[in-house]
């Protein structure tokens, strides 16, 4: 399985590096520019196909420290956030997660998909995309002076330059980060840290020294159990040592873009600049779930791109606007359909676009992601996929392709 086709040649020019930079480099990394820094796409020991189903069977370290983080503080934090993004951000408690968008004013389109976590009453943890770094920046900013110029209450903003992020992700993942807890973390059972939640963890070194408290954060890009670990940047490169030694090659491996690619396909995720873009609405984009339901009427209908949006969760026979098109998970025959495919209705009339497509290791079946015409977006509706000039079958499905596993109580999911 070859990695996905918009990862473009290995010259490092103009790309910044992780602090894992140099542990990849010996680790037999193919490095490739992504995001604005060279990152690994694979690892001499597996292949893309074979690191994809290591991830599935056991567990894979993902270096996302590419990943933008920050903080955003004080007594306006959560009145800012939801001015920007359609959250319901006064409903989370400490330590909970949720998936957002930061959205344009009046049209709603989406700037970049977003994780943000409530850390305190006055403090959220937020997390964008690599990509989107300088756009976002100059949308944040021109936000909050307009905030903090209108004498809203105070916001601050505060980008942790150089901080380390990891994804430790598969069904062994709890239990290599259980491994490592150091004691005054020993007692925290990591069965308590559900699905989009977090905790502060002190892990333990083979020295006897203790890491600076990480944020173990419940989740991922993969659809697997696991962990998004925010790491000081003096920390870094010892902690994922910590964890590939303490778990050791027969359990835990390095994986990189190629598998993330291919793991978060088949999870039925977006990625920002393919899937979604400026001109995409969250209902447009199948994320009409990200509007929270308190804030869809009045008072807290205020957020940028209500105006467009809101209409569109009520379709035309309600009385609403609607959406002209809808994102939508297909199953390819034949050969796979990659991003640009056009996509054709019985007639061969065009009805929409692949927007991201490859082979599924697990299902063993080609899959894509695309945009279909409102109407033609209903599971099981047979629709054509030109490739290479020839049309081949295709049926849209639910998404996702494979079963989530995220550890949300319950059974163990180990």
């Amino acid at each position: 399985m070859s990695p996905p086709r918009y990862y473009a040649s290995s010259s490092d020019a103009g790309n910044s590096r992780t602090g894992l930079y140099d542990l990849h480099v010996s680790k037999g990394a193919k490095m490739v520019p992504f995001g604005g820094y060279m990152m690994p796409v694979q690892y001499s020991d597996l292949g893309v196909g074979e690191s994809h189903k290591w991830t599935r069977e056991k567990a894979s370290l993902f270096d996302v420290s590419h990943m933008v983080q920050y903080h955003f503080t004080g007594p306006g934090a959560t009145a800012f956030l939801e001015k920007i993004t359609p959250a319901d951000l006064q409903a989370l408690l400490p330590h909970q997660s949720t998936l957002s968008a930061l959205l344009h004013p009046q049209t709603g389109g989406i700037v970049d998909d977003t994780i943000i976590t409530r850390l305190g009453e006055d403090k959220f943890y937020v997390v964008t995309n690599a990509g989107c770094r300088e756009k976002d920046s100059a949308f944040l900013n021109s936000n909050l002076d307009a905030w903090n110029n209108a004498n809203q209450p105070r916001v601050d903003k505060t980008e942790l330059k150089n901080q380390g992020l990891v994804a430790l992700q598969g069904p062994l993942s709890a239990d290599i980060l259980q491994g490592v807890l150091a004691p005054s973390s020993e007692d925290i059972d990591l069965k308590s840290i559900h699905f989009g939640t977090s905790k502060f963890l002190t892990l333990r070194f083979a020295s006897g020294e203790t890491s600076q408290p990480v944020l173990a954060s419940r989740g991922g890009y993969t659809g697997e159990d696991g962990f998004e670990i925010s790491i000081a940047p003096e920390d870094t490169v010892a902690v994922t040592e910590l964890l590939l030694s303490a778990a050791g090659p027969e359990r835990l491996r390095l994986a990189g873009l190629g598998a993330r690619d291919s793991l978060r396909l088949e999870a039925g995720m977006c990625l920002y600049g393919h899937d979604l873009d400026d001109s995409t609405t969250p209902v447009e984009g199948a994320l009409a779930w990200i509007v929270a339901k308190s804030r869809r009427s009045a008072p807290r209908n205020e957020f940028n791109g209500a105006e467009t949006i809101l209409p569109q969760l009520v379709p035309v026979s309600k009385g609403g606007k609607g959406v002209s098109r809808r994102r939508v998970g297909l199953l390819v025959e034949g050969a796979p359909a990659r991003e640009g495919a056009q996509i054709v209705d019985a007639e061969g009339n065009a009805i929409g676009i692949v927007t991201s497509g490859c082979p599924s290791p697990t299902l063993k079946k080609n899959i894509a992601m695309g945009y279909v015409k409102d109407g033609q977006h209903k599971s099981g509706t047979e629709v054509g996929v030109v490739v290479r000039g020839k049309t081949r079958k295709a049926t849209v499905t639910k998404m996702p392709f494979v079963p989530s596993k995220y550890w949300k109580g319950g059974i163990s999911p180990a």
